[in-house]
């Protein structure tokens, strides 16, 4: 576990709030996310429910970070419409977002108890994936 606490961007936050009350609308857009990278942009996005599963808001980030030539994240937050605040990533992102961006930190919690952690720590003695792929050289 981080001994260290990280600064919570507030920031990042406000930015995935905005997107979540501009661009969900309905039940298929219910939550906004927003990633800050490495060089300090942001990029926010919104998930794509559908009744056969479909992406979470942070996954879509990931791809629209890439289109943007993004590919390291430093930050990412996930927020619900309707107001719903800060929502914590599901068992599948958290996978995914460590396989991705293994120093990623992420902002969790409600209210005045938001905290940035990495995700590591929201996967405690995880699987990592690319510990166990074999070597191609």
């Amino acid at each position: 576990m981080s001994t260290q606490p990280h600064p919570v961007d507030h920031e990042l936050i406000q930015a995935a709030a905005h997107t979540a009350r501009t661009r969900c609308r309905g039940d298929n857009h219910t939550m906004a996310a927003a990633a800050r990278t490495q060089d300090g942009r942001i990029v926010t996005a919104v998930n794509a429910y559908h009744f056969t599963g479909g992406p979470c808001a942070e996954l879509v980030v990931i791809g629209t970070a890439a289109a943007q030539g993004a590919y390291d994240l430093d930050t990412i937050v996930a927020v619900g419409d309707r107001d719903r605040g800060v929502v914590p990533p599901c068992g599948r992102c958290r996978q995914v977002l460590l396989d991705y961006f293994p120093t990623l930190k992420v902002i969790v919690g409600e209210g005045n108890r938001l905290r940035t952690v990495r995700i590591t720590e929201l996967l405690p003695e995880t699987y990592v994936w690319a510990d166990h792929q074999l070597d191609t050289e």
